[in-house]
């Protein structure tokens, strides 16, 4: 399975591609989409929008994993973050992806085992897990990576169907 993950932001953008296949996980190509400073939004959105688009055509992913937001202080920037993920999902729906949302939460838990996991810890063992000599640059393509890997562990759990029977024992 080739999942795509996305760290949404309007700024930057960090993306990851990651090759899943029988608990093996391999980094195919990570990075960031940039949109230039004191543009207006709806440039930025559109940009965001093409680019995605792009990604998405090149690399030909099954899923895509996306952060759901998480406001903390800054809700102006929240804002504008939430904004970028729309055109996102948008993005992925034309794409007729199947998108998948994980909290910050829940990427650490998958990734590091734990859900109050250091950033640092994070990055370490996307690392480790990729076979990587160091963690990705920048910070948002590791996030990405992240999220893409924990939809890999997510969608190989027991717990985890496609499709739903209506008896669990089939």
């Amino acid at each position: 399975m080739r999942i795509l993950g996305i760290d949404p932001g309007i700024a930057t953008i960090g993306f990851g591609v990651v090759d899943s296949e029988n608990g093996k996980n391999r980094l195919v190509q990570c990075g960031v989409i940039t949109t230039p400073a004191h543009t207006s939004l709806a440039s930025r959105l559109e940009q965001i929008y093409t680019d995605m688009m792009q990604l998405i055509d090149l690399f030909k992913p099954d899923a895509v994993s996306i952060e759901e937001l998480f406001f903390n202080t800054n809700i102006t920037t929240g804002i504008a973050v939430a904004h970028g993920r729309g055109v996102i999902l948008l993005a992925c729906e034309n794409a007729g992806l199947k998108i998948y949302e994980y909290t910050p939460l829940q990427v650490k838990q998958a990734v590091v085992g734990y859900g109050r996991a250091e950033k640092k810890q994070v990055m370490e063992m996307v690392r480790r897990i990729c076979a990587l000599p160091a963690p990705p640059k920048p910070d948002d393509a590791a996030d990405a990576v992240a999220l893409a890997l924990c939809h890999a562990r997510s969608s190989t759990s027991l717990l985890y169907k496609e499709e739903r029977d209506d008896c669990s024992t089939i």
